[in-house]
């Protein structure tokens, strides 16, 4: 199976279209007020109404509240929510919907869900993941590896946790928030690129 790729924090259409075309798999809509990706859920609604059904629409959020959960899938239809582990025992959310638990380094020695997003202490913020943790949990569990990842050491990380996917936010922005559709295409062939080595 080919690597995931996920482009999270987009907000524009110029974004999603460099996106699409470089073929990521998943994009992520922040849902978080103090993010400078944070957008609206109608927004949200409106960039992914034509986005193909092959492409997994992610709702990201950091310990949200059940009536910012609700606010949303008034008008967004997320395929998948992310949020960190814990904030998932206290929301309710459709059956339907998939789970991709945020995971960081101290909960490396819990047992992991079958899938998993792993990053660094703090989102967001460009801030390395612990590979060697990640490459112990990836081999129990589909991980995607997030967490200060670019173009320019996908590769190598790709190469040292054998991830599930990647997910990549800050790496690919030219100012905070600020999606650039040059630097989305760099990190999607660099991880292919490296995907296809590791896989012959």
């Amino acid at each position: 199976m080919s690597l995931l790729v996920k482009i999270c924090g987009v907000t524009t259409e110029e974004a999603i279209n460099a996106a699409v075309a470089a073929g990521a798999d998943a994009l992520g809509f922040v849902f978080h007020g103090p993010s400078p990706r944070s957008i609206e859920p109608v927004r949200a609604a409106a960039l992914t109404a034509m986005l193909p059904a092959s492409v997994l629409r992610v709702a990201v959020t950091l310990h949200p509240s059940q009536s910012l959960v609700d606010r949303v899938l008034a008008y967004f239809e997320p395929d998948v929510w992310q949020s960190d582990a814990d904030d998932f025992t206290a929301l309710a959310l459709p059956p339907t919907i998939a789970r991709w638990p945020v995971w960081r380094a101290a909960n490396a020695s819990s047992a992991p869900p079958p899938r998993l997003l792993f990053e660094a202490s703090v989102s967001g913020a460009g801030a390395r993941a612990d590979w060697q943790a990640a490459a112990a949990l990836a081999r129990r569990c589909g991980l995607i590896l997030g967490g200060g990842l670019d173009a320019a050491n996908v590769g190598a990380a790709i190469a040292a946790v054998r991830p599930y996917g990647v997910d990549v936010s800050s790496g690919v922005e030219r100012g905070p928030g600020i999606k650039d559709p040059a630097m989305i295409r760099a990190f999607i062939d660099a991880a292919r690129a490296a995907d296809r080595r590791n896989s012959t």
